[in-house]
């Protein structure tokens, strides 16, 4: 199974017999999928090219790397896709934030196939991935050779399933914020009873 997560933070995660085998994410939040304003994946050596050219200190580095990078970045005009989607026809750069969303993301679920050795189900989720159709068209097309196809009826719905091929693509509605309770309320429960004892 293949998780894509996608939203205005975004990582896509590998599951293999229900344990996740890999992720997106790095050391740091701002790893992985270009975000609403994190950058995503850079080569490490960015950051002393900016300390020699452009004098960046480190704090100015992580500061443009969580908060000025990513699609609001690239777009120089807005973090959210659907801002991004209404101007891409009359804007070049909010068309490339667009595309090198979509070309990360189908890229990442290519490298993850190959991670488990095929894919049997896509789930897409996240404030993006539930509710973006086009983003979700754009993701798939080109992995038919995987046996992800969409029925554009069904995406543009946003039903819960919406693949035709031999790969369950499904959109899942997320709700972190009960999950973070729950496992809050163990964790709290778990240093009660450490604690009685």
């Amino acid at each position: 199974m293949i998780l894509a997560h996608l939203g205005s933070g975004a990582s896509i995660a590998a599951v293999l017999d229900g344990r996740g085998i890999d992720t997106s994410m790095g050391f740091t939040p701002a790893a992985g999928l270009v975000m609403g304003t994190r950058s995503g994946d850079l080569d490490p050596g960015l950051m002393s090219y900016l300390a020699l050219t452009e004098s960046m200190t480190a704090a100015q580095f992580q500061s443009m790397v969580n908060h000025e990078s990513g699609l609001i970045g690239i777009s120089e005009s807005s973090a959210d896709v659907r801002d991004l989607l209404e101007r891409e026809g009359a804007d070049a750069r909010a068309r490339e934030a667009i595309d090198l969303f979509c070309y990360q993301a189908k890229k990442w679920i290519g490298a993850f196939a190959a991670a488990l050795g095929g894919v049997d189900t896509l789930v897409f989720a996240g404030g993006i991935g539930e509710n973006s159709a086009p983003v979700r068209r754009r993701i798939c097309d080109g992995l038919k050779f995987l046996g992800i196809e969409i029925d554009d009826s069904l995406n543009r719905r946003h039903a819960s399933k919406i693949s035709t091929g031999a790969v369950a693509v499904r959109v899942i509605r997320t709700d972190e914020e009960s999950v973070i309770a729950d496992l809050t309320g163990r964790t709290l429960a778990m240093i009660d009873e450490g604690v009685a004892k």
